[in-house]
């Protein structure tokens, strides 16, 4: 592959790469914690778009553990969701550029 054929292939990797970033809202994942009693879902943009919280929970001496629970399931759902979103973006570029032992793009991915 010569040097102009690697630049463009480059530009495609980019226009790509912007256009999975933009589709990334759809990327959703849920973390759950407490068996299942808090549920926090997020997208490939890491936004928390819902927190479901059992009503058994919602007393208020639980409170204290309540939040703990909420943290732990939103911990879950954002590493859940990074894999997926760096899953997503690596098949938009599938096949764009050669194999490279080295060469990593997740710079690209941010």
């Amino acid at each position: 592959m010569n040097m102009m054929d690697m630049f463009g292939k480059m530009k495609e990797v980019q226009s790509r790469m912007k256009d999975a970033q933009e589709t990334l809202s759809a990327v959703t994942e849920t973390g759950e914690s407490g068996a299942g009693l808090v549920k926090v879902t997020v997208n490939g943009l890491k936004n928390v778009l819902k927190i479901d919280i059992d009503p058994d929970l919602i007393k208020p001496e639980d409170r204290e553990m309540l939040q703990d629970l909420i943290v732990a399931a939103t911990n879950k759902a954002m590493t859940s969701v990074e894999t997926r979103a760096r899953e997503h973006l690596r098949q938009a570029t599938e096949g764009l550029l050669p194999n490279i032992p080295g060469l990593n793009l997740d710079g690209l991915m941010q």
